[in-house]
């Protein structure tokens, strides 16, 4: 129970079939329980026919009479919805191998720049990047892959998952593909970096392919992971423009730097609740 004195920033999204009167009746059951709308977006998709809403509130009542108007009210519009606190850092494990780019950012931004995210663990398949967790003071998890250890793997990641209570598990250049029964169960829990911006330049070398191919520009894309390879719901994606004069280790240089900045974002707005799934799409609250 909250102190009756002070009130708790909270984050409500949610979604459901459109129709008239969702945004009056939430805000009239958040302000029947004291709430102070700080901040509120709303999506209508003609598309899917689905709402999509985000709203921050202060309040004062306890997370327990909240949920129970929540229920109360997600019943009578058929919603999906979340309660959490503003600011809370959610329990995140990143997977690596051997590329540190992205890992290095992540952790200096959690530290340093108020991410909110907990890195309770990192996993690499190679031990490459162990000395960068042992110096952020990450624990880290040696799992080697192999096809003959291929399943075993995946049963450790999900023991550290359930272990350290994983809210997130990010794909930080984890060069190895898992397998779909885990992509499903942890659906929507899951973020990878793709360095290309997709769908162009699959697979191995996009760099390489770009090079010969003489673009203009290079990507990144960060995306939900599913069992279709590189096909799951976009979460952020980002450009840089280039010429004839870059070498294919320009390229790699620009490319890591697009793929830091892209993937801290959709991690920070998937820690702050700002994006929501619809279907094969998202709707991001920036």
């Amino acid at each position: 129970m909250n102190d009756a004195t002070a009130a708790t920033h909270w984050i409500l999204t949610l979604s459901c079939p459109d129709q008239p009167g969702i945004v009056h009746a939430v805000a009239g059951m958040l302000a029947e329980h004291g709430g102070n709308i700080t901040e509120s977006q709303q999506f209508g998709d003609p598309t899917s026919g689905l709402f999509f809403m985000r709203v921050q509130v202060e309040s004062t009542v306890s997370r327990d009479e909240l949920t129970a108007a929540m229920s109360q009210m997600a019943g009578q519009f058929d919603m999906t919805w979340t309660l959490d606190v503003v600011g809370r850092r959610i329990r995140t494990l990143v997977m690596v191998s051997k590329a540190a780019h992205c890992l290095v950012d992540l952790l200096y931004r959690e530290r340093s720049q108020r991410m909110p995210i907990e890195v309770v663990g990192v996993v690499g398949n190679h031990r490459d990047l162990e000395d960068i967790a042992t110096f952020y003071g990450k624990p880290f998890h040696h799992v080697p892959v192999t096809k003959d250890t291929k399943a075993e793997a995946e049963a450790a990641l999900r023991g550290l998952v359930e272990e350290l209570d994983v809210e997130v598990v990010v794909l930080a250049r984890y060069m190895q593909i898992l397998s779909d029964e885990l992509c499903r169960d942890l659906s929507g829990q899951i973020i990878n970096i793709h360095h290309s911006f997709l769908p162009s330049f699959k697979g191995a070398g996009p760099y390489r392919q770009a090079h010969d191919r003489g673009v203009k520009i290079i990507g990144a894309t960060s995306h939900y992971v599913t069992g279709d390879l590189d096909e799951g719901p976009i979460i952020e994606q980002d450009v840089e423009r280039v010429d004839h004069s870059r070498t294919v280790e320009d390229l790699v240089g620009i490319g890591e730097d697009v793929e830091r900045r892209t993937l801290a974002r959709a991690v920070r707005w998937h820690a702050e609740r700002r994006v929501l799934l619809d279907g094969r799409r998202t709707v991001v609250f920036r």
